[in-house]
């Protein structure tokens, strides 16, 4: 190959707060700039953007839905004619998929976001067309980024989909998460974690369910907003374990939040790659995890920066465990993490999946 440099495109539906938005415009803005002319295209309004974005080309379409940015994507990808693009998040996967048809020269990467087959389980729409348009659309892409190897499998067994296709990048641990002796704060009374969307399918309930049972002190933070926020309050009331939880919407500062807490609560039934549970061992804090597909399994090694249960009295024993006995060394807890997904090491490899389809 020779010295020109790689024109490249990430692609978003915005740039709110989110996983798949943090990591992409992430990725975007460390790729080594010697090999690569980078742009971030993203559909949505500036306005709506809560991610600082250095050293890219940005570009906002201001367009309030994937839908109604169509033609303007169509016109920026046959007037620009990119060596590459990538996008995440399946609408606008399943756009990209079907203009690529119109840009036989440019290399097409989808970065898929989720357990799709296990997703269904969650949805409240049925759409058989959409459906089946949103499914054919893994026929047209180069390469496939999975973000973990659940989600590898689940393409290859329940899609069809040409393995050679399919390639697994983690996600990468970001810059401000990492450990601080110095930042961690200490209490006499043993301190959970959530962060997450408040939805069915991050399993809020199963931890309330699980926390009305135990008999010692405890606080719990709860990070994050979403459609099952009155549902889950309401649980929270009827368990009378008002007292002992705190509620933050958004912030800011969950590295400092991380840092403050003795265990990360993790619930969920389905996951892609977990950010939240990563960034929180990175920074020292181990997680309970109840055991469910999306690289849970592959980010816990069992006892050093974490435990995966199978039910609620597995749950409910750990906990019971820890609080009696703390077994987890902060420092190790990070060192876990930091080994496979810092920096360094993910960025090198979205390098290499891009360097090899241009090879």
């Amino acid at each position: 190959m020779n010295n020109k440099k790689i024109n490249i495109t990430f692609i978003l539906p915005s740039l709110a707060a989110g996983g798949a938005e943090r990591v992409m415009s992430f990725v975007a803005q460390n790729i080594d700039k010697s090999k690569f002319n980078t742009t971030l295209l993203v559909t949505d309004f500036e306005k709506n953007a809560v991610y600082k974005i250095d050293n890219v080309n940005t570009i906002f379409l201001n367009k309030n839905r994937v839908l109604k940015a169509i033609p303007a994507l169509f016109k920026y990808i046959i007037k620009q004619k990119p060596d590459i693009v990538i996008s995440a998040i399946g609408h606008l996967n399943t756009v990209m998929a079907y203009i690529s048809v119109f840009a036989p020269k440019t290399k097409f990467i989808s970065r898929e976001v989720n357990i799709l087959s296990v997703l269904e389980n969650y949805s409240t729409k049925s759409n058989p067309i959409g459906s089946y348009i949103s499914k054919r659309r893994f026929n047209y892409f180069d390469k496939i980024v999975c973000q973990s190897l659940d989600m590898k499998a689940d393409l290859l067994s329940n899609y069809n989909v040409n393995k050679n296709k399919l390639v697994v990048v983690n996600n990468p641990i970001t810059d401000n998460f990492y450990y601080n002796e110095s930042a961690r704060s200490k209490s006499n009374t043993i301190r959970f974690i959530t962060v997450a969307r408040l939805k069915k399918q991050k399993g809020h309930e199963r931890i309330i369910q699980a926390l009305k049972k135990i008999d010692f002190p405890f606080h719990y933070t709860i990070i994050g907003d979403g459609p099952e926020r009155e549902t889950i309050f309401n649980l929270v009331k009827e368990a009378n374990l008002t007292d002992n939880i705190t509620h933050v919407k958004s912030t800011t500062e969950v590295y400092k939040y991380l840092n403050e807490n003795d265990v990360y609560l993790q619930a969920a039934y389905i996951e892609g790659f977990p950010n939240a549970v990563i960034e929180s061992s990175a920074v020292g804090t181990p997680i309970l995890a109840f055991n469910a597909p999306g690289g849970i399994n592959e980010i816990i090694e069992e006892g050093t920066n974490g435990f995966i249960v199978d039910n609620e009295n597995d749950f409910i024993n750990r906990l019971n465990e820890i609080n009696k006995n703390y077994p987890f060394k902060p420092e190790k807890v990070s060192d876990c993490v930091m080994k496979k997904y810092s920096k360094e090491i993910i960025i090198k490899k979205y390098e290499d999946v891009f360097l090899s389809l241009m090879n």
